[in-house]
């Protein structure tokens, strides 16, 4: 084929555009160097991590048994946070009479302030305790019946039976009753869920009569209301029995009107001659009589005698009595400076500005309320009736007066009988029996 030069000029000029395209315009036209190669792999992409959520708080474990010290321990300046399940309800039907109002005044006091303390420190797996005292005043059903209706798990009741029968009728059986200051031995039946808290009358009687006897003395001489007059009766009628199994003589045997009597003159003109003064003298009369009894008798030169007397005597504060030197006596506790019931009771004092009377009757009402509770832990229900059943049952319950147990009983917990004497204006516990 043959170019014509008009066909030279135009391809020389593409050439050149196409020179000119394949130059840098900054390196003077060089072309730029490919990059090297590399085997390295390209970076994954990255994900950012997880959200985490903080692992839920462990659930405290269920309380299946009352632990006494750690609730009596709780700073009521320092609480846990209050409880919010359904309250555990503890009713007192409390006599507030002259008679027996000396116990069941300060224990209506102290209840609710340890069931404070409970409260303080969470309460029973997450439930508070709640305390009810209605007074009985003339008409036990009613204060009774009162405490029914608000809903009381157990009551907690006054120590004679002629307030604490009408409430076992007014509760049909069906409701716990704690007797907390009693001794009464027929007040105790655990197929109606009535139950002491200590031990009866023939308990401390039998142990005051072993106590004397083995202090040497063989001859006694007791003061009663009458035979089988529930308590100043049945105390004498006890020792007597159980002073006699032993080989002792009883050699006088004289009446008085409890709570009243101070004028012992023809009890003491009617035995002075009899006695050879190494006797014992038991009765179940208060302080104020014992001392009045001992100052006749001393005026009849009669000084080497040993009295000996119930649980009457710790009520009504024969540590304060003059002339108390050497009396013996019954108390439900022996208690010592700064164990658990003195410092209990000091606590109370403390943030209440006054002080409680009875002191060794106040761990009584505090295990009454224990003892419930441990009975509703125990059947895991709020069913009166089976929360009776259950305290029949208990067996070894360390309580701040002593180990109770109702397993095998009536309702009369075996328990140990302290015998304390005023020794050098103290009260001292001289011995501990049976139990």
């Amino acid at each position: 084929m043959r170019l014509t030069f008009k066909t030279v000029v135009v391809l020389l000029a593409a050439f050149a555009l196409i020179v000119a395209a394949c130059g840098n315009d900054d390196d003077g036209g060089e072309v730029a160097p490919e990059p090297a190669a590399t085997d390295a792999p390209a970076p994954e992409p990255t994900e950012a991590p997880a959200a985490t959520e903080a692992p839920a708080p462990e659930p405290a474990p269920m309380v299946t048994s009352v632990d006494i010290d750690a609730y009596l321990a709780a700073d009521l300046d320092n609480c846990e946070a209050a409880p919010t399940g359904d309250p555990i309800r503890v009713g007192m039907a409390m006599d507030f009479s002259d008679v027996v109002g000396f116990v069941d005044i300060p224990g209506s006091k102290l209840v609710p302030f340890v069931a404070d303390k409970i409260n303080c420190a969470g309460g029973i797996n997450g439930a508070p305790v709640e305390v009810r005292v209605a007074e009985v005043g003339e008409d036990a059903v009613l204060a009774a019946q009162e405490l029914l209706d608000w809903g009381a798990h157990f009551l907690i009741g006054p120590p004679f039976a002629d307030f604490a029968l009408p409430i076992l009728q007014t509760t049909e059986g069906q409701v716990p009753l704690f007797v907390a200051a009693s001794t009464e031995p027929t007040l105790a039946d655990a197929s109606i869920n009535s139950f002491l808290v200590t031990f009866d009358d023939y308990g401390q009687s039998e142990a005051a009569a072993q106590w004397a006897w083995d202090q040497g003395i063989t001859r006694a001489v007791v003061f009663t209301e009458g035979e089988g007059i529930p308590y100043t009766g049945v105390n004498p009628d006890a020792f007597k029995a159980k002073f006699a199994e032993l080989g002792g003589e009883i050699v006088g045997e004289q009446t008085y009107v409890w709570f009243e009597t101070t004028d012992f003159s023809a009890q003491v003109n009617e035995i002075a001659g009899d006695l050879e003064n190494n006797e014992a003298v038991f009765s179940a009369a208060l302080a104020y009589q014992v001392t009045a009894l001992r100052g006749q008798l001393e005026g009849q030169g009669l000084d080497g005698l040993t009295y000996i007397g119930t649980d009457a005597l710790d009520a009504t504060g024969i540590q304060f009595e003059d002339n108390n030197e050497g009396i013996a006596h019954t108390p439900h506790t022996s208690i010592t400076p700064g164990d658990p019931i003195d410092t209990l009771l000091a606590e109370y004092e403390a943030v209440n500005g006054e002080a409680l009377e009875s002191r060794g009757f106040m761990a009584l009402y505090v295990d009454s309320l224990f003892l419930g509770i441990q009975g509703i832990l125990d059947c895991g229900c709020a069913d009166p009736a089976q929360i009776g059943a259950a305290v029949a049952e208990l067996e070894g319950f360390e309580g701040l007066s002593g180990v109770i147990s109702y397993a095998g009983t009536n309702g009369i917990p075996p328990k140990a009988v302290p015998i304390n004497r005023i020794v050098d204006g103290e009260d001292t516990l001289v011995a501990t029996i049976g139990g």
